[in-house]
């Protein structure tokens, strides 16, 4: 078995054209995706080996996502072939001062419709090291949560580390439950936090009064917000923030910060002006943070590559993110001139 599991949902991913709205013209680019499987494809092109857990429909829109996994080299032998459908985001690209949209038709898909005791975790957990979840599949109905704490519970009694990105999506939190109902339990069984600006707050209610609208920054609130979080949740033994400053669609400051029992650590910053693609951001910084974490001594040199990653990430269309260590390394070292190579 891989040493690195994701747990899921991979998605029909249905983008407009260009920067087009909705329907502006009769086509969508349509690809692949979702956040779990994001990483999972990340650490595959990192050389690493890992496997995405699962469930897609036993069809023709099913197959093609796990060939599409396949390609990348992802292990696709425990996604669960059951129900119906797969699972569909519309993405509007937004542009200038125009934000993007995304439109979710995720009911009744496969994984939405799996319970607990759908997935024999043992057999899947056997030989694994490391296991990425996130606060997504949780949030599509009261199965899924249940589904997701059952999955990280049973990668703790395996010996498994577990990351969680604990990934706020408000469209998608409606069955009853709010977000910190559900995932102040399940991070009870996490080792390595991941979030952006708004998660510890909306995902686990963790405030300090940090401004998450303006654009601007203050990286003091976040030292004090990360060090809340490692008080509330003794089991982490880290927690990182990615510092997005948003000037325009296409415009946003970039860096991050990582609290561990060594104290807090800021990345460099980066100023990505003509932004590509920024969906898929985040789970570009989670699986290069759990590349770095796994391939570095220092801490600081793992925030760092899992900024470098994400960064370059938002120059390549789609969710997944197409580049390899030496390149991320190369941006590290300072060369980020987008010269031409000959």
């Amino acid at each position: 078995m891989p040493d690195f599991l994701t747990f899921g949902e991979i998605m029909l991913r249905l983008k407009t054209l260009g920067h087009e709205r909705f329907f502006q013209s009769p086509s969508f680019e349509a690809t692949f995706g979702g956040g779990e499987a994001n990483v999972a494809v990340a650490l595959c092109n990192y050389g690493l080996d890992a496997a995405f857990v699962s469930a897609l429909p036993d069809n023709d829109i099913g197959e093609s996502a796990v060939r599409e996994l396949r390609s990348f080299g992802v292990d696709t032998r425990h996604i669960r072939r059951s129900g119906d459908r797969v699972g569909i985001y519309y993405l509007e690209t937004g542009a200038n001062q125009r934000p993007s949209k995304v439109v979710y038709d995720r009911a009744n898909s496969s994984i939405a419709e799996c319970k607990p005791g759908d997935f024999d975790w043992a057999k899947i957990f056997d030989g694994a090291k490391w296991l990425h979840i996130t606060g997504i599949t949780p949030a599509l109905t009261q199965n899924s949560a249940d589904l997701s704490l059952e999955c990280v519970r049973e990668a703790k009694n395996a010996g498994v580390t577990v990351s969680c990105d604990f990934n706020y999506r408000g469209k998608l939190w409606k069955y009853g439950k709010s977000a910190p109902e559900v995932m102040t339990e399940l991070v009870k069984y996490v080792d390595v936090g991941i979030a952006n600006e708004e998660d510890c707050q909306k995902s686990l209610g963790v405030t300090v009064d940090v401004e998450v609208e303006s654009g601007e920054l203050d990286t003091a609130k976040y030292e004090a917000l990360s060090a809340k979080v490692l008080e509330l949740y003794p089991n982490m033994s880290a927690i990182a923030i990615t510092l997005r400053e948003s000037k325009s669609a296409d415009h946003n400051g970039w860096s991050a910060c990582l609290r561990d029992k060594d104290g807090f650590k800021l990345s460099r910053r980066y100023d990505m002006t003509d932004i590509v693609d920024r969906v898929g951001g985040g789970d570009s910084f989670a699986s290069a943070l759990i590349y770095g974490l796994n391939a570095y001594t220092d801490r600081q040199q793992s925030l760092e590559f899992a900024v470098a990653a994400s960064c370059l990430k938002h120059s390549i269309l789609g969710d997944f993110n197409r580049v390899s260590v030496s390149e991320v390394e190369k941006l590290m070292s300072g060369d980020g001139s987008g010269r031409v190579q000959r």
